[in-house]
């Protein structure tokens, strides 16, 4: 039996449900390098008054994000012929592009939520009247995402970032290839409706517990053998 490659993913889900899903991106390519950054929140700046303690309570909990590199290309699919190669050739990897793009943009549906802010602008514009606005202006939630990378490191998580590099096109202008960086933001306190992303978090902490646990174990075997006894 053949084995084909994990590649990573990015899928935006619902309140507390995989499914169905209404937009996921896999990564053609992985990316090559990842990038982490890992921000430990400083205490607040204490007078001389407060006595120094070896014990400092933190902050907050830190805070992950990490920026990655996705790459398209239609060559591939190109190639393949029937209809595997029908959505390329039609639009190159402007699909693959559009899914991403929809995933930093609050969910929106024609006369629902544009037609809200619509009329909360409206009614301001119109001035003080006796009757107050019929809507106020809707406030929104970004979508909710997981980032799978293997099945080590699954989490939720928030596009800050996006940098689309449109490298090459087709007869019609479509993008056959593209470059983009994108910026993600660990979501750790989930809200109390995200089970899934609550889930995932405590699945991937989990999994770093357990490999630390491993770490201890092979320095303790690395002790043993430098220390004489």
């Amino acid at each position: 039996m053949a084995l084909f490659p994990l590649r990573g993913v990015l899928v935006e889900y619902g309140a507390n449900i995989l499914g169905p899903i209404p937009n996921i991106v896999v990564f053609q390519f992985n990316p090559e390098q990842m990038t982490r950054t890992i921000t430990i929140p400083q205490p607040p700046s204490t007078a001389a008054a407060q006595p120094r303690t070896e014990n400092h309570a933190a902050a907050a909990p830190p805070s992950e994000r990490f920026e990655i590199t996705a790459r398209f290309s239609a060559a591939d699919d190109l190639g393949a012929g029937g209809a595997v190669s029908a959505i390329p050739r039609l639009f190159g990897v402007g699909p693959q592009i559009a899914a991403l793009e929809k995933m930093v943009y609050p969910p929106t549906t024609p006369g629902g939520l544009i037609g809200a802010a619509i009329d909360a602008v409206g009614s301001a514009i119109s001035g003080p009247s006796a009757t107050p606005p019929s809507k106020p202006l809707p406030r929104v939630a970004l979508p909710r995402i997981l980032f799978i990378w293997g099945p080590s490191r699954v989490l939720p998580v928030t596009i800050i970032s996006m940098s689309i590099t449109e490298q090459k096109y087709d007869v019609l202008l479509n993008p056959i290839q593209a470059e983009v960086k994108i910026g993600l933001q660990v979501s750790s306190q989930a809200p109390t409706d995200d089970a899934v992303g609550a889930g995932a978090y405590k699945y991937t902490q989990m999994i770093k517990d357990t490999q630390a646990t491993l770490n201890l174990a092979k320095a303790v075997e690395f002790a043993l053998d430098i220390i004489p006894f």
